[in-house]
C-alpha cells in the first residue's frame, strides 16, 4: 500500500512463481527462488530480489487456501457414492528437544505428539477428509488445519455434523462411543479398527478381521499424504519463520501438488 510500492512484479507472478517450484520438487523458497534466477528470467524479467519476494510471497498468504477450494470444486463430484476417508498428518517447525523453545506461528501451531510417526513436535497438524476413489488416490473434500496438539478426535467432533449419507473409515483415534447415534441421526456409519479393552492381550478372531478391513478401506489416504510428502515436502517446515510463512507453506505446497494431481498428471 505505500507510495513506493514497485508492482511491476505482479502478485500472480508471485504465486505463480512459487506453485511452478513446488512442482518441480524444489523443497525451499530459496531453492525455488534460485533456480528461477538462473533459468527463468524470460518468463519473470521483473523478478525482485530475494528478500523481497519473501516479502511479497508472504503478504498474499491468504490467496492459497481458496485457490486450494477451487482446484478441488471439479473433483468433488466423481464418484459421489464412495465412502470417505479421514486421518492427519504433522507439519514440524521443530522436532523432539527443539520444540521445547519453538515460538514461530503462536497463533496457531503448538506442542504435540504424532503417534503413527512416534514423533514429538512442534508445529501443525493437517486434516483431510477425501473420497475414496478405486484404484487411485482419494479425492480431498475437507482440509482443516490446527495445532499439533489437537486430538483427531476432537477435530472430528467439530466436522462430524456435516457430514451425512455415508460411510466414514478412519483409525482408532475417531472411534465415537456415541457411533450408533451419529449413525441414526446423520446415516453416517464410522468405521474404526477395534480397540483392546483394558487388560485383553488378544482381539477376538472377528473384531482382528474387521480391524483388517477397515485398515485396508483406509490405506489410500495414507498414500495420498505418502505422495504430497514426496512431491512437496510439508511435512519439514523448519526454515517457516512467521505465521503467514507457515500458511504459504501448507496451503502453498497443498494447492501446487493437487493442482499437479488434478491438472497437469499424465494419466497412465
Amino acid at each position: 500500500m505505500s507510495h513506493y510500492a514497485d508492482l511491476s512484479f505482479s502478485d500472480e507472478e508471485v504465486i505463480t512463481f512459487f506453485l511452478f517450484g513446488v512442482m518441480d520438487k524444489h523443497r525451499q523458497i530459496k531453492g525455488i527462488y534460485e533456480y528461477a534466477d538462473r533459468h527463468l528470467r524470460d518468463w519473470f524479467p521483473r523478478l525482485p530480489g530475494y528478500v523481497a519476494y519473501v516479502q511479497r510471497l508472504n503478504r498474499v498468504a491468504d490467496v492459497f487456501a481458496p485457490l486450494l477450494a477451487l482446484i478441488q470444486q471439479e473433483q468433488e463430484t466423481r464418484n459421489p457414492g464412495q465412502v470417505w476417508l479421514i486421518d492427519s498428518f504433522p507439519v514440524a517447525l521443530a522436532k523432539q528437544g527443539h520444540r521445547f523453545n519453538a515460538c514461530v506461528a503462536k497463533q496457531l501451531a503448538d506442542a504435540g505428539y504424532c503417534s503413527t510417526k512416534k514423533l514429538y513436535y512442534y508445529g501443525v497438524r493437517v486434516h483431510i477428509i477425501g473420497r475414496r476413489q478405486p484404484g487411485s488416490l482419494p479425492i480431498p473434500e475437507y482440509i482443516g488445519v490446527t495445532g499439533a496438539s489437537d486430538h483427531d478426535g476432537k477435530i472430528f467432533d467439530q466436522i462430524q455434523p456435516q457430514l451425512h449419507n455415508n460411510e466414514l473409515y478412519g483409525d482408532k483415534a475417531y472411534q465415537r462411543p456415541d457411533a450408533e447415534c451419529i449413525r441414526r441421526a446423520q446415516n453416517l456409519t464410522v468405521m474404526t479398527p477395534v480397540k483392546k479393552q483394558k487388560g485383553q492381550h488378544h482381539l477376538e478372531p472377528q473384531d482382528q478381521w474387521l480391524s483388517t478391513a477397515v485398515s485396508r478401506v483406509r490405506q489410500p489416504i495414507e498414500a495420498l499424504f505418502a505422495w504430497i510428502e514426496e512431491k512437496t515436502g510439508i511435512e519439514c517446515a523448519s526454515k517457516v519463520r512467521s505465521y503467514n510463512g507457515l500458511m504459504v507453506h501448507v496451503f502453498g505446497k497443498l494447492a501446487a501438488a493437487l493442482f499437479f494431481w488434478n491438472f497437469l498428471r499424465v494419466s497412465s
